[in-house]
């Protein structure tokens, strides 16, 4: 038993099971499972590359998100009617809301 053993290791070894029949008959079977592995490869890489990409692409949504909120937020503190007049003060801008109600005059 030893001593098959020695021989199947030396055979791959020295390269000489290239040459046996049943090595042969097998080849495109080898070939075959080589294809697949480099396509299992390939496939997984892609995947990997697109999980990368998706978790950017939600990392950056987050991001436009906060900047919608902050200036969202900005825009309705500053179309207050209290704030608009502030700011009309402080510009120094002789504006006034009107006191009476508005009408509309039609020809």
């Amino acid at each position: 038993m030893a001593k098959k053993s020695t021989n199947w290791f030396a055979s791959i070894v020295g390269g000489s099971f290239l040459t046996e029949e049943s090595f042969r008959k097998q080849t495109r079977l080898i070939i075959l499972i080589v294809v697949l592995i480099i396509l299992f490869i390939s496939n997984h890489y892609a995947c990997m590359k697109k999980l990368t990409r998706i978790e950017q692409l939600k990392s950056e949504l987050q991001d436009v998100k906060y900047e919608n909120l902050v200036i969202s937020t900005e825009l309705t503190t500053n179309t207050r009617k209290s704030q608009i007049e502030d700011m009309l003060d402080k510009k120094g801008i002789n504006l006034s809301a009107p006191k009476s109600t508005v009408y509309k005059i039609e020809k």
